[in-house]
């Protein structure tokens, strides 16, 4: 499958808006105004931050992320997590592909070889219904089963600071019992 090439890391970095993906076991069902948001570290890994809000609350998991291989120009990164996250024991990796991005790296298509996993995301909250269109069209040329992506439900207005409850760390327990 091919992915992009030469991807600018630093351009890369901030946050992102998912538009929508396709649902998965470590993702909360019931998931709304979720984003990521990525920052380069000095040994050239990546602090990953995914955050999302279920029933009012925010719930979040970190992890790092890094090229497959150092050498390859190809956007072919491992993203890894630890579970579960508040005592990080076992390490969980998956597979993180830029299959498409925009010159001005506002938006993006992320899967992975598997095609089990599928992210529409972008810099702003909503996304042009023709831009998703497209980046749907992109990802059924390549293989995936499009009826699986599941919009992402985004407010305008999302509940920031620190008065929102958080239950950080319990993400991965969540997931496993579908909610």
């Amino acid at each position: 499958m091919e992915v992009v090439k030469n991807l600018d890391i630093q351009r890369y970095m901030g946050k992102w808006y998912e538009i929508a993906s396709f649902p998965s076991f470590f993702q909360p069902k019931k998931g709304e105004n979720t984003s990521a948001f990525y920052t380069l570290k000095e040994d050239g890994t990546v602090h990953v931050l995914n955050e999302t809000f279920v029933n009012g609350k925010k719930d979040s998991i970190e992890g790092t992320a890094y090229k497959a291989d150092p050498k390859s120009d190809e956007a072919k990164l491992k993203v890894k997590f630890y579970v579960p996250p508040f005592l990080p024991i076992i390490p969980v990796t998956g597979d993180y592909w830029v299959l498409y991005i925009d010159e001005d790296y506002q938006y993006v298509l992320v899967g992975g070889p598997t095609k089990k996993y599928l992210w529409i995301l972008c810099r702003q909250k909503h996304m042009d219904e023709e831009i998703y269109n497209m980046l749907e069209q992109k990802a059924k040329d390549l293989g995936y089963d499009v009826s699986k992506l599941h919009k992402t439900p985004q407010s305008d207005s999302t509940p920031e600071g620190e008065h929102v409850p958080q239950e950080k760390g319990f993400w991965w327990i969540k997931s496993l019992f579908g909610k």
